[in-house]
């Protein structure tokens, strides 16, 4: 799969938008809109992209681990260097590594927290402008139906393409979404 941007300023063609994506087989959790103003995003039935996406977490938290495990390895590393543990013992120094990698892996999380997700800083410029960004998350048989519709409106800016989801994480949701509206 892979997740393809569009901008625009029309609310109400982003709505006619996706309801022709749903119509052609599109499920409604492939479907998003990212911009500055959710109210009204809200209020054109368009499903706004959830602020725990928005942000940077996961990536940053990712980032942290990778950067906590390499500080973890330098200590325990200048602990065995050092000679220090055969006096010590090496217990200090495997939790000094784990305290260390917990605390920067946290710390990446934290900045992530404040940072707008890594796939979305290309448009920061554009949602202060108020403008939205529309993003369909596509399978390659999906494509040319894609493709088609997004002819028919011109408001639709092209703003490239990026990583989508794992597949099995929007088959879930679409489980969830499902389940969800059959409920009485």
């Amino acid at each position: 799969m892979k997740r393809v941007f569009y901008i625009s300023d029309d609310l109400d063609d982003l709505e006619l938008v996706e309801y022709e994506l749903e119509l052609s087989g599109i499920s409604t959790p492939q479907i998003h809109v990212l911009s500055d103003n959710d109210a009204e995003v809200s209020s054109h039935h368009l499903h706004p992209v959830r602020s725990v996406m928005r942000n940077d977490v996961i990536h940053s938290t990712e980032i942290g681990a990778v950067i906590g495990v390499c500080a973890a390895v330098l200590v325990i590393l200048a602990a065995y260097i050092s000679g220090v543990t055969e006096t010590t013992g090496w217990i200090p120094f495997i939790m000094l590594a784990i305290v260390i990698l917990g605390f920067i892996t946290w710390e990446g999380g934290l900045f992530g927290f404040q940072e707008l997700h890594y796939q979305f800083r290309r448009f920061k410029r554009v949602l202060k402008s108020g403008k939205h960004v529309l993003m369909v998350d596509i399978e390659p048989s999906q494509e040319i139906m894609l493709a088609n519709i997004i002819i028919a409106h011109d408001h639709l800016e092209p703003a490239g393409i990026g990583k989508s989801p794992p597949k099995w994480l929007i088959s879930a949701h679409n489980q969830w979404h499902t389940m969800m509206h059959k409920m009485p």
